[in-house]
């Protein structure tokens, strides 16, 4: 009988805390500072505790107090303190301590660098599970101009304060480390943040990484990587491809979302937006200037063809941001999650664009097996808030007919269901679409690209069909293949 395999044998061999530290703590180039506020002083303690943090550690810090803090960072336009602008302050802050009071001269090889943070633990009610704000700003090279910088957002999902106190000193030790000794391996350092510490207690859901030795690193694919790892259902990035905060953007926001595979983008993507944007921004309880439209593409989506194709997303994410466009990668496949992650974070109007055949597939039982109610209490989270569907026609391919909302067909079983819904407004129709564009499937222009046939540049939106041919969108796997 073979011998079994030992458990450490199945997994690469992770240092422990006490090695990750003093491995910095020896380097004796390594030198800098830690501010922490809101969860105690957990990272530089591993620090301190694992000996030699003299050679490291000119100072560390915590301004608990909001006035010193205040004092210290300045004062937040919102009020607010566990935010990306606060930590950015206590990173300009305290690096610029350093070079001030660190001299150059009289050590020419140290690699400064600025560890932050800033964090809200669960609070007594248990209500809030806490949140935070991570970052590093760092050299590797003592001669650089520009400094390198990660910074993160993390959410805790444990129910103490203590244990996420404990996770957030993990965290801080895995990042310092990867930093200086995996920054070469950005999707690596990724995976490293999670050494010692559970991903069922702690969700990353924005990360982006600056700076010279940084310059290849696209954050939109570092984006991905964080729903690829299970660190989080959901990201976003904006028109500059850095990533966002969906809770910072989509915060007591009115939202309009689309879905789309968006490979690539066509005209009548753009049709079905705009048309679905105007008649939202006329709803009665819709403010304009508090409006914000998400484009969506589901993991789900990003596999239809197996394996995720890196490539293949970049190139969706290229056309959508060159638009001007935010963009939400998701795991959820249903769209009752997607709306109950909006729901997360606004109580304002949410609508959802989508066409007919969607539709029909938002009322297919199969989808819903796993719930123990069903659709039915699918349907309670999708339609339990003020949203409304804005449903765009489809030409049926064989009879020519415009498939509205007024003659879709649902299974027999759904009818009833659909009419309560459909006679309730949460189902709107778009009349003033653009038929010439309704023949349209990204599908469709996208073989067309790959087989290298004509016409497909008029199917696109201005502009889109220069960027796919200058950059090679959505072919160079292709051209590759055929090398």
């Amino acid at each position: 009988m073979p011998a079994i395999p030992s458990r450490e044998n199945n997994f690469e061999n992770i240092p422990s805390l006490k090695a990750k530290t003093l491995r910095i703590n020896l380097n004796k180039d390594i030198y800098g500072t830690f501010a922490e506020i809101g969860a105690g002083q957990e990272t530089a303690r591993h620090f301190f505790r694992a000996g030699g943090a003299s050679g490291t550690i000119a100072k560390a810090m915590s301004a608990y107090d909001k006035s010193f803090s205040d004092a210290i960072y300045g004062i937040e336009e919102d009020g607010r303190y566990v935010t990306q602008s606060r930590l950015k302050k206590m990173l300009n802050h305290e690096m610029r301590l350093v070079e001030e009071r660190i001299s150059r001269d009289n050590n020419p090889d140290y690699l400064y660098f600025c560890f932050a943070n800033t964090v809200a633990t669960i609070d007594f009610s248990k209500r809030y599970k806490g949140h935070g704000w991570v970052g590093l700003r760092f050299q590797l090279d003592p001669k650089q101009k520009e400094y390198d910088e990660i910074v993160l957002h993390i959410r805790f999902k444990q129910n103490e304060a203590r244990l996420q106190q404990e996770t957030l000193g993990i965290l801080g030790v895995n990042l310092m480390y990867g930093a200086f000794f995996k920054f070469d391996k950005p999707k690596k350092l990724l995976k490293y943040l999670y050494d010692h510490i559970d991903k069922d207690t702690l969700e990353i859901d924005m990360i982006n990484f600056t700076g010279p030795n940084f310059i290849d690193v696209d954050n939109r694919l570092m984006s991905l990587q964080l729903i690829k790892n299970g660190m989080t259902d959901a990201v976003m990035f904006g028109p500059d491809g850095n990533n966002l905060l969906p809770a910072a953007v989509l915060y007591k926001k009115n939202i309009l979302a689309l879905r789309g595979s968006f490979r690539p983008v066509t005209k009548v993507n753009m049709d079905m937006f705009q048309k679905s944007y105007d008649i939202f921004v006329r709803e009665q309880t819709v403010e304009y200037k508090n409006t914000i439209v998400v484009f969506e593409i589901t993991l789900s989506n990003l596999k239809a063809a197996g394996e995720i194709d890196e490539q293949d997303f970049m190139d969706r994410a290229e056309l959508l941001c060159s638009l001007g466009h935010n963009v939400l990668i998701s795991n959820f496949q249903e769209y009752y999650k997607l709306v109950e992650f909006f729901n997360n974070y606004t109580k304002a109007k949410i609508g959802l664009t989508m066409g007919v055949n969607n539709l029909v597939d938002v009322f297919d039982e199969k989808y819903y097996r796993h719930l123990s109610g069903g659709i039915l209490e699918a349907f309670g989270k999708l339609f339990f808030k003020d949203l409304k569907v804005y449903l765009y026609p489809m030409k049926d391919p064989e009879t020519g007919q415009i498939l509205t909302s007024n003659n879709v067909k649902v299974h027999p079983r759904m009818k009833e269901l659909y009419k309560f819904f459909k006679y309730n407004g949460k189902v709107m129709d778009i009349i003033d679409y653009d038929p010439d564009v309704m023949h349209i499937f990204s599908r469709d222009v996208l073989k067309k690209i790959i087989d290298n046939e004509e016409g497909w540049e008029n199917e696109l939106p201005e502009g889109i069909a220069e960027i796919i041919k200058e950059k090679q969108l959505f072919t160079r796997q292709v051209l590759e293949e055929n090398d």
